[in-house]
């Protein structure tokens, strides 16, 4: 089932863009203010930056979190089967036994 798309007026960096996107529009606005919200302190942090550049960084320390994140998950999904194992093969023991 196909969602319609919504636009979605935005403001990233001082430009206003128009997003379309099947997601909530308060969704999209979320999104927006915490790319907004790491350009501007990256700006911060860095000194004066063309904007593009201040994007792209913006863009890599997000990429960087998410991938910190799936790699924190995919541990603890790890350590879950391990332990869900571990579980079987001591009920396994206590029921054979």
């Amino acid at each position: 089932m196909n969602d319609p798309k919504r636009s979605v007026t935005v403001r990233i960096a001082g430009e206003e863009h128009s997003i379309r996107s099947s997601a909530e529009p308060e969704y999209t606005r979320r999104c927006a203010r915490y790319v907004d919200e790491r350009i501007h302190t990256i700006k911060q942090q860095v000194g004066l930056l063309e904007g593009h550049k201040a994007a792209i960084l913006a863009a890599l320390s997000i990429t960087d979190e998410l991938f910190q994140v799936q790699d924190a998950l995919a541990a603890a999904r790890g350590e879950a089967a391990e332990r869900a194992e571990k579980l079987r093969r001591r009920l396994e023991r206590a029921l054979d036994g």
